[in-house]
């Protein structure tokens, strides 16, 4: 799992209600009891018109890779895993994990395992590995991070956290960043997560503003899917696996080359 790449064994259309699931690879569990649908956006949010909004009204973060440097923790949580079963693990089975669910990420150790283990026990050893190095370790800031942060949060503009990790992950993380956003989307309140827009779909109805009114920041090519099809503008920061450029994306090599006035124009010009 490599904090926008926890994962989900214990984690796709329009935003449906929540559901359970940890901070990384992809799952489809049951929603919670009592748990509210949040609005549907426009239609038009998933194929311009013309009605289409062009006013700049939210900036969608992903977590990890983008805003943390949290895949080499997660490498070492997944390696711990893979030795408990048994099995071996390298920077290519990491990679395949990038912006994947918790629960995608308990099926591919379980295929490589020698030993036999419950999805449930692989789940909760890798959400109780990574919250523990978490508290334990020192956590680093992608660079610009903390800027493009402070510009957003100084101008006002609504925010959001839209993460494949579970709560427990993405709670930790918050804390060490201390960073308080208008709102969070993790795998627990979803029951698709990325590629599919359901995460991005939930955090604009959150916001309450239009996906197509959103800048969305990912540095996964699940996470760059998910916000496209939600409609959103979409700025990519490739971490450990290339993005290509494509219509309806920008790529940067570092969130330090990018300002709100570039969430701004691409708004504008979408």
């Amino acid at each position: 799992m490599t904090m926008e790449s926890a994962k989900s064994a214990a984690q796709a259309g329009p935003p449906a209600p929540p559901a359970g699931d940890p901070a990384r690879r992809a799952g489809d569990p049951a929603p919670p009891a009592g748990a509210s649908e949040p609005a549907a956006p426009p239609k038009e949010a998933h194929a311009g018109g013309s009605e289409a909004q062009t006013e700049f009204a939210g900036v969608l973060f992903d977590m990890d890779g983008l805003l943390v440097d949290s895949e080499p923790l997660w490498f070492e949580v997944e390696c711990g895993v893979a030795a408990r079963l048994d099995g071996n693990w390298s920077e290519t089975d990491q990679q395949a994990l990038i912006g994947g669910s918790l629960p995608r990420t308990v099926s591919y150790l379980l295929d490589r395992a020698a030993k036999p283990a419950s999805r449930e026990e692989v789940a909760r050893w890798l959400v109780e590995g990574m919250t523990a190095l978490l508290a334990s370790r020192e956590l680093t800031t992608m660079p610009g991070a903390r800027e493009l942060l402070a510009q957003v949060r100084a101008a006002g503009v609504p925010y959001a956290l839209v993460t494949s990790s579970e709560r427990p992950i993405m709670d930790a993380v918050l804390a060490r960043l201390g960073e308080q956003f208008t709102a969070t989307v993790c795998a627990d309140d979803v029951r698709r997560g990325k590629p599919d827009p359901e995460p991005y779909l939930r955090a604009a109805a959150l916001l309450g503003v239009d996906p197509r009114s959103c800048v969305a920041l990912e540095d996964s090519p699940n996470g760059v899917a998910s916000a496209q099809a939600a409609g959103c503008q979409v700025v990519a920061v490739p971490s450990l696996v290339p993005i290509p450029a494509q219509p309806g994306r920008v790529i940067a090599a570092s969130l330090a080359d990018v300002d709100l006035a570039m969430l701004r124009r691409l708004v504008a010009g979408g």
